[in-house]
């Protein structure tokens, strides 16, 4: 199966949380990095003043079915200092030091209580629509139409590469 995994960081060292993340999914088994975005820098979304995040998307190719997914990548947040999700009193938008999303599963659409695909939000996010956009702008995004042409959509507004 293919996936796309958004990453995000805000509190510590963001870059070094974010590049730490791609080598230890890079090293997860049951799965193949394909390719990886850029690093970009964003301005943190809602009402929550904070720091600016660092992100970027990796594509891989797995065999592990999409909740044993969740499952690691919730793994390497918490060794990343978050709480698993049952224990978060975090805003909605708030800091944190590590967030993994799964963005897209082939074509797959999956609606269960722990796991939305593709993420409801995907469409609406231009620091995920960029990098996504940087490594597979032909993915189709069920309902909606390729990548490249919501990336355009929503523009690059508050996305630029980290130096």
């Amino acid at each position: 199966m293919r996936a796309a995994i958004g990453l995000g960081s805000n509190t510590g060292d963001p870059r070094a949380h974010v590049e730490r993340a791609l080598d230890e999914i890079a090293h997860l088994r049951e799965v193949h990095v394909t390719a990886r975005s850029g690093l970009y820098r964003t301005r943190p979304v809602g009402p929550v003043s904070q720091r600016d995040y660092c992100n970027a998307v990796v594509l891989l190719e797995t065999t592990l079915e999409p909740g044993e997914l969740l499952d690691k990548l919730q793994a390497l947040e918490r060794r990343h200092g978050r709480p698993p999700p049952e224990q978060r009193d975090e805003p909605r938008w708030g800091a944190r030091p590590l967030d993994l999303d799964i963005l897209l599963l082939d074509e797959r659409v999956i609606h269960r209580p722990r796991l939305e695909v593709p993420h409801p939000r995907l469409t609406e996010r231009a620091f995920v629509l960029v990098p996504l956009a940087e490594v597979a702008p032909g993915w189709r995004v069920p309902g909606r139409g390729s990548v490249a042409t919501l990336a355009a959509r929503v523009g690059g507004e508050g996305v630029a590469p980290w130096h």
